[in-house]
């Protein structure tokens, strides 16, 4: 048995639960999508009708859907770059060799990751609160009136952000701490034999190593941040006003609430075409000034 052949079968099985599960699901949510499949085709197939990208062109001139991609966006642009912040800098910290207690430490920032998004979601709405939430209580402390986190429009999407970058930057910060921990040491040691700060020793020597992994880190949490849903929905049900209302959302909306399953499948591939475009926008921009070999200029 030849070594192509043999490596097929092996592929096989996982390859067929791949095309079950995930290939054919995409391209009947791809036909779906093309379709006015709605409540009443659910009862009688005889009423679905082809429409051609009719779904689509009805999404981009509803004002509900721009107003969900541009929370979305918000909630993007001010999240990522928090929680990168957040898991770098944790990680810098666990990573010194000051540090004590590693493994705990290592273990309770990762926690809230593997805690359900429900609980901790419920938790953090009674943090939150108005009336008796510990922020509102600390607020009072330093004599400021309370705030409605939660319930004003201009607080709510800030109030999620925050829960999203706790929950989230334990995962990042696994991953930015494997990668400190590959920079080789010698380089640090002469860069210290040189006189280098350790401000530049992190300019010149760990962010310019750490590259690809911030790379990998800001794809991951680009795409995981486009795809906001949990926390708007159990936080403030997309309220106050619509104001929290994400494109996952407005699928989930269109699709189990008013069951226009073809509108929802056309609003899932106009996400995946946005996650993809900047997707691509960003590997482009993280090739830029590397040479041909891909070294750094």
């Amino acid at each position: 048995m030849n070594s192509p052949r043999s490596a097929w079968l092996f592929l096989a099985p996982a390859l067929v639960v791949l095309g079950v599960f995930f290939l054919l699901p995409v391209l009947g949510a791809l036909i779906l999508s093309l379709t006015d499949y709605d409540l009443y085709a659910l009862a009688d197939i005889r009423n679905l009708r082809f429409i051609g990208l009719g779904n689509y062109w009805e999404l981009l001139h509803r004002p509900l859907f721009w107003s969900a991609l541009g929370h979305t966006a918000y909630f993007v642009a001010v999240g990522v770059p928090l929680s990168m912040g957040a898991s770098l800098g944790a990680a810098l910290l666990l990573n010194s060799p000051l540090a004590r207690c590693k493994p705990l430490f290592r273990t309770a920032l990762f926690a809230p990751v593997v805690t359900t998004v429900v609980a901790v979601a419920v938790i953090w709405r009674y943090l939150f609160n108005t009336k008796y939430g510990m922020a509102n209580y600390l607020l009072g402390l330093l004599g400021i009136h309370p705030v409605d986190w939660l319930g004003d429009p201009h607080w709510a999407m800030p109030t999620i952000i925050l829960f999203a970058v706790w929950k989230n930057f334990g995962y990042n910060m696994i991953i930015f701490l494997a990668g400190l921990q590959a920079i080789p040491p010698d380089l640090y040691e002469a860069a210290r034999i040189d006189g280098a700060s350790a401000w530049r020793q992190f300019r010149h020597i760990t962010l310019p190593m750490l590259k690809p992994t911030m790379l990998m880190v800001g794809i991951l949490t680009v795409s995981g941040y486009f795809q906001l849903f949990a926390e708007p929905y159990v936080m403030t049900e997309g309220g106050p006003l619509q104001s929290t209302v994400s494109v996952l959302y407005l699928m989930y909306d269109e699709g189990f609430k008013w069951w226009n399953l073809g509108s929802a499948s056309a609003v899932a591939f106009l996400l995946f075409l946005l996650m993809f475009a900047v997707t691509v926008l960003m590997v482009k921009l993280s090739r830029r000034g590397e040479h041909p070999d891909g070294g750094p200029a």
